[in-house]
């Protein structure tokens, strides 16, 4: 699993075998079981997050309990409340297990102490912070800009490798719309495929 973190990094900034090493000890394992919470609302954020394996949402619940989703994590992604992490104040998302996964975390006060003796580390995730920031963006722009259709057509190509794993009412919560609505599309999809 620090196997695929490294190469993550990698991508981005180069490393070392002395520092591969340095982040190897720096990041810590966290198993969590299916709709097991990584973070919920009023928790602080303290943490950066790497997803080994499995799915995982971040997600609110507004004022009369509907669930609405703003990012669905894979393996070899990052996931976090950024907002709350970046500003110390307590968190407003929750962050929950979709199924068994594993995630690999450093606390705010080792990755400090990482970006002193690892300098590219820091050039990484201020690339992440932008990377993210731009998703953000095109996530928001999409969602007041495009169809449903169009919205779950870019959905599908993203997260393809884990569509049947997520219910579909998590995927109509994160497209906007009712779980019955997306039934309509995916069997509009679906026709459209085979004829």
């Amino acid at each position: 699993m620090y196997d695929l973190l490294i190469q993550n990094i990698k991508e981005l900034v180069p490393l070392n075998k002395k520092e591969t090493l340095l982040v190897k000890a720096a990041f810590k394992p966290v198993e969590l079981k299916k709709k097991q919470f990584l973070l919920r609302s009023g928790e602080y954020a303290n943490h950066m997050r790497f997803i080994a394996g499995g799915c995982l949402k971040l997600f609110n619940i507004d004022d009369v309990g509907n669930e609405h989703i703003l990012q669905f994590g894979i393996q070899r992604w990052w996931m976090n409340d950024l907002y709350a992490y970046l500003t110390q104040k307590p968190a407003t998302y929750f962050i929950q297990a979709i199924t068994n996964s594993t995630v690999l975390q450093i606390h705010r006060d080792r990755l400090n102490e990482l970006f002193d003796q690892i300098h590219m580390m820091d050039r990484f995730f201020r690339i992440k912070t932008q990377n993210g920031y731009v998703a953000l963006q095109e996530r928001t722009i999409q969602a007041m800009s495009q169809s449903a259709e169009q919205r779950y057509a870019h959905f599908v190509k993203r997260y393809r490798a884990m569509e049947q794993q997520i219910p579909q009412y998590m995927i109509a919560s994160y497209l906007g719309i009712t779980p019955e609505h997306l039934s309509t599309i995916r069997k509009k999809t679906s026709s459209q495929r085979f004829s």
